[in-house]
């Protein structure tokens, strides 16, 4: 286990922790005051445990090395624990509408509002500070589970704002019924919130291409290019957790022999790591290049050019996946 992964798994036992934590303050608060908004907003605190809980259990799964019935490893879990947390997400903001709704029509009398007021910001605060760190983290270390635990104790900040905010409308307006608008509209932004976390976890269930990655590796590739790569295409990327999978092409010329053609791998091999991160898997076939790659070559010492180089063919995101050599049209 590398120093992120054990990073991440301390950092959610810690999100574990505080949610029981802010659980119990957020009951509290409800007792306290007997504001519906206040109580849906301890039953999303509910969901937040859950959802630590198995955000746990995929970073220790998905942490252990590849064997023969996993191969490509187990990082996989990440995402479909992300989509069962974008679910209960969701849950969440249907339950908070329905009881909502039910309050409006069936009001209860609010008390001891300001110190409900104070309980639940100190929720809010603890809440948005931890949600910022796991989104960090799980950014810097290529975990979809950190960034989905962070974005969820973020929406719970926004909706724990909203009831504050409605709690005060009540307290200046004695409006109760605000109680109950306050709480549905932040739902809304609840159910958002859940919407992107599945829509992200399937992405990448399906393996679906991540571009930001995709265009940051271009970028670097180009700033980074050896005077050898004629062409690299045929590229692509998948992620399993922390690990990153990338399959490419890579044109060199024709007459290198194989330990030369391999260093230009483990050369294509090291950059990546060293801008991406130690996890990765890269499976690299080497081209010899063609008579027509002579107009896009930039090497200046070779002996076989049989055309001079007329243009060098800047890599995009477009052309270093497509499956063929690069060349230049007419």
């Amino acid at each position: 286990m590398n120093h992120p992964q054990l990073r991440n798994i301390q950092l959610q036992r810690w999100v574990v922790l505080l949610a029981i934590v802010l659980f119990a303050i957020k009951l509290t608060a409800y007792f306290l005051t007997t504001s519906v908004a206040v109580l849906t907003d301890a039953l999303e605190s509910i969901v937040n445990i859950i959802a630590g809980l198995m955000g746990l259990y995929s970073l220790n799964l998905s942490a252990k090395p590849r064997d023969k019935g996993h191969p490509y490893g187990h990082g996989k879990i990440e995402f479909i624990s992300s989509a069962i947390e974008g679910t209960l997400v969701c849950m969440a903001g249907v339950i908070i509408i329905v009881e909502a709704t039910g309050a409006l029509f069936h009001p209860k009398s609010i008390h001891q509002l300001d110190s409900g007021i104070i309980l639940i910001s100190i929720t809010a605060f603890i809440n948005f500070m931890v949600g910022t760190i796991c989104v960090r983290q799980g950014k810097k270390s290529n975990s979809i589970v950190m960034v989905s635990s962070g974005k969820h104790l973020q929406s719970d900040t926004y909706s724990t704002l909203g009831i504050i905010v409605g709690l005060i409308l009540i307290m200046v307006t004695k409006i109760e019924w605000l109680d109950s608008v306050v709480a549905m509209v932040f739902a809304l932004l609840i159910l958002y919130t859940g919407y992107k976390i599945i829509r992200r976890s399937l992405a990448g269930i399906m393996d679906e291409a991540d571009l930001e990655l995709l265009k940051s590796m271009v970028t670097v590739l180009n700033q980074r290019r050896r005077e050898n790569w004629i062409d690299l295409h045929n590229l692509r990327i998948i992620k399993f957790g922390p690990v990153i999978h990338m399959d490419a092409h890579l044109t060199v010329p024709w007459y290198l022999n194989v330990n030369e053609a391999h260093v230009e791998i483990d050369a294509l091999a090291g950059l990546v790591r060293e801008e991406f991160g130690e996890s990765l898997e890269l499976f690299v076939h080497s081209d010899g290049c063609l008579d027509f790659s002579c107009k896009i070559c930039v090497k200046k010492e070779c002996h076989v050019r049989k055309f001079p180089f007329e243009q060098k063919i800047e890599w995009t995101t477009e052309n270093i996946s497509s499956n063929e050599k690069h060349r230049l049209h007419s």
